[in-house]
């Protein structure tokens, strides 16, 4: 095997696949709670980016660090639970966003004590509150649309790769579930992961 192909297949070999040029992950822990009859949610602080928004505890994934590591870690940072206390079910399918970043779901039950633990912390979490599996399964969401519409820039060397000016460039559209539960508003990719779970 020639040296080109020995690194070719080195850095292949192992290798667990991503999104080709996505810039970031991140990983959040959907916890169920009372025996999985319900999910906990966060209202994120406000002095934070998207502060009052209704999320799922979680964060950036470090280098190396798989999806569920790091939802129990930013779990245990933001709400104090013990990773031990939260049995880990599965890992149901991801997002990925037109910003070019994958959002990696963990599912999990957050057993009595882990409950009991819980201190949010007031520098990333204002709130927390939990909804019944049951408002969801009985609730249909209010369903919102946007389209992603391409801007060709004007210098773009149509000649040069052999498409003419009127090129059909893919276009797309992006679902937004919203759901109202007493006060609090669960939307965009939170409530694509909730739709996700409940199905």
């Amino acid at each position: 095997m020639t040296g080109e192909l020995e690194r070719l297949r080195r850095r292949y070999q192992d290798h667990e696949p991503g999104l080709l040029g996505a810039s970031r992950s991140y990983a959040v822990l959907c916890p169920l709670v009372e025996d999985g009859d319900g999910l906990l949610f966060e209202v994120r602080a406000p002095q934070l980016r998207q502060g009052g928004e209704v999320c799922f505890p979680g964060g950036k994934m470090e280098p190396g660090e798989a999806p569920r590591d790091c939802a129990l870690r930013e779990t245990e940072e933001e709400l104090s639970i013990p990773r031990e206390e939260v049995a880990l079910l599965g890992t149901p399918d991801f997002i990925c966003n037109q910003r070019g970043f994958l959002l990696r779901p963990v599912l999990g039950l957050v057993s009595p004590a882990g409950l009991q633990a819980m201190r949010p912390s007031p520098a990333e979490v204002a709130e927390v509150f939990t909804v019944p599996l049951a408002f969801f399964r009985e609730t249909p969401p209010e369903v919102r649309r946007y389209a992603l519409a391409p801007q060709v820039p004007e210098d773009f060397p149509y000649d040069a790769v052999g498409i003419p000016r009127d090129y059909p460039w893919s276009h797309g559209q992006v679902e937004v579930p919203i759901w109202h539960y007493e006060g609090h508003v669960i939307w965009g990719m939170t409530a694509r992961l909730v739709r996700e779970i409940v199905r």
